[in-house]
């Protein structure tokens, strides 16, 4: 009977199966008892929290830990008919050492299925490990690109996108409204420098033009200095669009209404591409808000969302595959016959060449959703969804080059 039941539930659609296990979980509880447990490991590193530019700024010490909770719920709504439990255990740690201390210890005891939470530095150590070899790792936090494009591991899978498939997402939008004269100022920090090379690759691909470049140099508040410095900064000729490169936060959204000239905010503040957002509602995402919402008590950040998202893979492809040991997991989730539904209109799955999950990217504002991308008429001879970040003829591993480390 279990055969047969998971045999039908792997015929059904991923969007159906979706809307199907939410509609359970209102009607029965997620605690039955079950043939078979996976216990999935959200690997943290203790998030520090920065100095908020408001009070407004709520402060996250759980981000993505909530979201994980809510996806076990409903992948063991769906495990009460196919005989599978779920559940999660974080592992919350201070420093990058402890991480990799825990990732041995929790393999050694038989645990191979993951969830990171981690910075880029230190899922290149876990994937140089000879432990990764066996194990399934989704990474819920990294953007970097050169982990899509130097770095291949069979066992690791990308759920965040990129800062290409961003930049990407913001240059077909400046296309479709012929802003194609941009301004670029770059913060302080590496991972800004990494951006602004993202936005220079993604200037190229789509024939924009970058008339200037300016570093963000000032060492006082921002708050206080942004009406004076702001202004004498964007003095820079003529452009559409300012495209803002400050990951970190420190000045990117004191730019509006500053400018020299009259012009609109793109890039990590302003107009930005995200994989999730409080104002997406299209597709049933406003289910998937509320009920992160009564749960948790606040809004779903993007880390939330890719959280909740890399566990409901797992359970799709136990669902689908009747299967709980990582291996078969593994294989299947980089299969072309999976997918799952995100609440964004498409199928979801992932790219065979570099494990990056493929997703629609949300456009958003402060208070609105602007667009979704890919736009229309941006084509891909595959999968439009491909269109965003780095393609398989861009990048130097592939699966015949399973895993290459820079």
């Amino acid at each position: 009977m279990l055969r047969i039941f998971s045999g039908c539930l792997r015929r059904i659609p991923a969007v159906a199966l979706q809307v199907l296990t939410v509609f359970l979980s209102g009607i029965f509880p997620a605690d039955g008892g079950s043939a078979g447990q996976l216990e999935i490991v959200f690997l943290a590193l203790e998030t520090k929290i920065p100095a908020a530019l408001s009070n407004l700024d709520p402060i996250i010490r759980d981000e993505g830990v909530p979201g994980a909770e809510l996806a076990v719920r409903d992948n063991n709504t769906t495990g009460r008919f196919t005989g599978q439990n779920f559940k999660v255990t974080v592992a919350e740690v201070a420093d990058p050492d402890a991480a990799i201390d825990t990732f041995r210890n929790k393999v050694k005891e038989g645990r191979s299925v993951f969830v990171t939470r981690l910075p880029s530095e230190v899922i290149r150590q876990i994937a140089a490990l000879p432990e990764s070899a066996a194990s399934l790792i989704l990474d819920i936090s990294t953007v970097d690109d050169a982990l899509r494009v130097n770095l291949c591991h069979p066992g690791i899978l990308h759920i965040r996108p990129s800062r290409a498939m961003r930049t990407d997402t913001l240059a077909q939008y400046m296309l479709k409204k012929r802003w194609r004269k941009w301004f670029l100022v770059i913060g302080p920090s590496p991972a800004d420098a990494l951006y602004a090379d993202a936005v220079r690759r993604a200037a190229k691909r789509y024939g924009m033009t970058i008339v200037a470049e300016q570093n963000w140099q000032s060492s006082h508040d921002a708050r206080r200095t942004a009406e004076s410095e702001v202004p004498v900064l964007t003095q820079a000729g003529d452009y559409d669009v300012l495209v803002v490169a400050d990951e970190q936060g420190l000045f990117g959204e004191y730019l509006a209404y500053r400018t020299w000239l009259p012009r609109p905010v793109i890039g990590t503040q302003g107009l930005v591409a995200t994989a999730w957002d409080r104002n997406h509602e299209q597709w049933g995402a406003v289910q998937l808000q509320n009920r992160f919402r009564e749960s948790a008590g606040r809004w779903m950040s993007e880390q939330d969302y890719t959280a909740w998202l890399a566990v409901r893979v797992i359970g799709e492809a136990a669902t689908r595959t009747g299967q709980m040991e990582p291996e078969s997991l593994k294989s299947f989730i980089r299969s072309p016959d999976f997918s799952v539904a995100g609440f964004k209109g498409k199928k979801l799955s992932f790219r065979s060449w570099n494990g990056q999950l493929r997703q629609p990217i949300l456009l958003a504002a402060a208070r609105s959703l602007v667009g979704v991308a890919p736009l229309e008429g941006f084509l891909h001879p595959k999968d439009e969804l491909d269109s965003l970040g780095y393609d398989e003829s861009e990048v130097e591993c592939g699966p015949e080059n399973a895993i290459l480390l820079k």
